[in-house]
């Protein structure tokens, strides 16, 4: 039986149960792929697919991921937006800020944001990514479907990365139980897409900012996979895009094929 068991997590979710539509399973090829395919289907907003291991999970950038759950919880939830494509700027960033809410309200200290999408763990080593959001989008000017896929890391992943990793066990005395968890991350994101629906990233840029783990550090951007530019990162716009002053002025770079890396 999955771990995750809807009729124990809608208890959780009390009065905010009937936002959400959420389906266990015990395996699948990553829980955004097959939210994607529900959509086509119809599947309502507020629809959720959580599994206990993925097979062929991706991140950003087409990365492939491979996840259990006992080491990482993961999830992904689907959202009709009215605000269509042009009006969802920001949104990987909104989706951190409700992350990072909710993993506070559980007791987390040291839980801070990078542009666009990974959230980081402070630990005594240096900046440790401790969660990773995918947003996938389809629709037109006047409505938008958008699909969040989140992968938190409960223990260390084991093995070589290309950055340091850190899991939720090192910020917490002792993990939540998996339904408290999901349902605490579940309440935080609907509120910030409440809030989004009728402001945008505005609505909750200054939260961002203020959890900004690269606020006025020299950084550099990377494209596919050689070094393009530098500067100090200034934070960030109404509409997402990040604020990187250089020698010829303060930039605007958008959220796409660009990482971010800080300068050592």
């Amino acid at each position: 039986m999955p771990l995750i068991d809807p009729v124990l997590l809608k208890a959780r979710l009390g009065p905010l149960a009937g936002r959400f539509d959420v389906d266990a399973l015990a395996e699948c090829d990553s829980t955004s792929s097959e939210l994607l395919r529900r959509a086509e289907r119809g599947a309502p907003s507020g629809s959720v697919i959580v599994a206990d291991r993925q097979l062929a999970g991706r991140g950003r950038r087409g990365r492939s991921w491979l996840s259990s759950a006992d080491g990482c919880l993961m999830f992904s939830v689907l959202w009709r937006s009215q605000r269509g494509l042009a009006g969802l700027g920001g949104l990987s960033l909104a989706v951190g800020v409700a992350l990072v809410r909710a993993l506070e309200r559980l007791g987390a200290s040291g839980v801070r944001l990078k542009w666009p999408n990974d959230v980081l763990l402070a630990t005594p080593a240096g900046d440790a990514k401790l969660a990773g959001i995918l947003i996938e989008l389809a629709g037109g000017r006047r409505e938008a479907q958008v699909c969040i896929g989140i992968g938190l890391n409960l223990q260390t992943p084991a093995g070589e990365f290309a950055q340091p990793v850190a899991g939720l066990a090192q910020a917490l005395p002792a993990l939540p139980e998996r339904h408290d968890l999901l349902a605490t991350i579940l309440v935080a994101l609907l509120g910030v897409l409440d809030d989004f629906a009728e402001c945008g990233f505005a609505a909750v840029k200054d939260e961002w900012q203020a959890r900004h783990a690269w606020q006025d550090r020299a950084v550099r951007l990377i494209e596919d996979g050689c070094a393009e530019r530098s500067g100090i990162c200034r934070g960030v716009a109404d509409d997402g895009a990040l604020l990187l002053e250089t020698a010829t002025g303060c930039e605007r770079i958008l959220a796409g094929d660009v990482s971010l890396r800080v300068n050592a």
